[in-house]
């Protein structure tokens, strides 16, 4: 099984930003350039690689994908009850092997992991001295790894869409401040601000690995043409992306100052 890794460069120059209808709160839109990737993958102590991983792979990539899972990770999938679902765990947990083996120079099939008792995949013990760690996220047919060097990371997706309860739910876990902001927007526009704050606020409790802190403890910062800020005790980096149109993502990793590189993978 190859790998075909292509790196979308980000452009964070005032040319690269563009508004949202919203007049309250633009988002920023990335510009990607397409490079090659390298042939060997490297992570320095401040690099952060975004992979974009395709849920709905070919007949013939899913069963490669199979052939690399451990008897534990089949009997998970086996226990999906939709096709679709158990299609999606497959590539998704397949293609996370193929990336990690890629860092580790080892065979899909030869990555072992351990999981914390809340479910969240680490590399096995074995692994430790490589200082790789990595969280995955999933919406529909898309999903996201975020990989770093000796940092937590946490990553969470989501598909914005409508949902007629998005005002009780946002006074329930936001913030009275992130309320009042959502409730200054057109309808239209609560959605896309209330799926923002809710993946910062989920990638910075998967990089946390608390699920004692509640998401209206978590204090987001959304300004206008501007990066997003993360108010929280400790140093934690937050970054938004948009992998897709119509999708919202961010990645939140331990530290003062991040290099963030953005891949797509796929499968040749």
């Amino acid at each position: 099984m190859g790998i075909n890794f292509v790196r979308y460069k980000i452009d964070l120059t005032s040319k690269s930003l563009s508004q949202r209808p919203s007049t309250v709160f633009p988002a920023i839109v990335f510009n990607y350039n397409w490079l090659p990737a390298p042939k060997n993958l490297n992570l320095s102590l401040n690099d952060v690689h975004i992979w974009r991983i395709n849920l709905n792979p070919s007949q013939s990539q899913l069963q490669t994908f199979w052939a690399t899972l451990s008897s534990d990770e089949i009997a998970r999938a086996e226990r999906f009850y939709f096709p679709e679902h158990r299609q999606r765990f497959i590539a998704g947990r397949g293609t996370l092997r193929a990336i990690l083996g890629q860092y580790l120079g080892i065979d899909s099939k030869q990555v072992e992991f351990e999981y914390q008792p809340r479910g969240k995949p680490f590399l096995a013990a074995k692994f430790a001295d490589q200082g790789l760690l990595f969280n995955l996220s999933h919406s529909q047919d898309l999903a996201l790894c975020g990989v770093s060097y000796q940092h937590q990371i946490g990553v969470d997706l989501e598909y914005i869409r409508t949902m007629s309860d998005v005002e009780s739910l946002a006074k329930r876990f936001f913030s009275p401040r992130e309320y009042a902001h959502l409730r200054l927007v057109s309808p239209e526009e609560q959605q896309q601000i209330f799926f923002r704050y809710w993946t910062c606020k989920e990638a910075y409790l998967k990089a946390t690995g608390d699920g004692l802190v509640q998401l209206e403890e978590i204090e987001i910062y959304l300004i206008p043409n501007q990066p997003s800020q993360l108010l929280v005790s400790g140093n934690w980096v937050l970054r938004e992306l948009t992998p897709v149109e119509n999708c919202a993502a961010a990645v939140v990793v331990a530290g003062s100052n991040i290099n963030l590189h953005c891949w797509e993978c796929g499968i040749t």
